[in-house]
């Protein structure tokens, strides 16, 4: 069930979407929040996911899990996963991956390419999307977020720059 009054949309731009993503890892952190994220290739996914693993308290370099599809971070109260779904052929493979360790709640998980995921996603997460805005400037994104099933709000814009 999608929670109407948990959906927000903001235009960002690049730092104001590290500022939030601060937040979002803050909060991902807090309440071990499965994130999934959706967008065009250089939207701005895996920027999203550096800042968070900072709001999450990770000294780790955050870099795209492109080619190894996992990548385990060290948070303070445990592992912060970072996946990427860009290459697998469907659902079916995730389980070698480690999916049912990444649901276990034992820390936060942010997947990108998410829809690649289909009906293996948790009930309660976070979806937040990134986009371009045609004709707009190149350093700003459209961010929707929501939160879906029994997850937690979604931090609010609060403190970043609107476009």
């Amino acid at each position: 069930m999608v929670d109407a009054a948990a959906t927000a949309e903001a235009r960002l731009d690049g730092p104001s979407v590290d500022l939030w993503g601060t937040l979002v890892g803050e909060a991902a952190e807090r309440d071990r929040v499965f994130v999934g994220l959706k967008g065009e290739l250089g939207a701005g996914k895996t920027r999203l996911v550096t800042a968070a693993c900072r709001g999450a308290g990770s000294l780790d370099r955050v870099s795209s899990p492109t080619f190894a599809l996992v990548h385990e971070y060290r948070g303070p109260r445990g592992p912060i996963w970072h996946v990427d779904l860009y290459r697998i052929s469907g659902p079916g493979e995730l389980p070698a991956l480690g999916w049912e360790d990444m649901e276990s709640g034992a820390g936060p998980v942010f997947v990108e390419w998410s829809d690649r995921a289909g009906g293996m996603l948790p009930a309660d997460r976070w979806e937040i999307e990134l986009g371009f805005l045609p004709g707009g400037p190149a350093d700003v994104r459209r961010v929707r977020c929501r939160s879906i099933g029994g997850a937690p709000p979604v931090p609010p814009f609060r403190g970043a720059t609107r476009h």
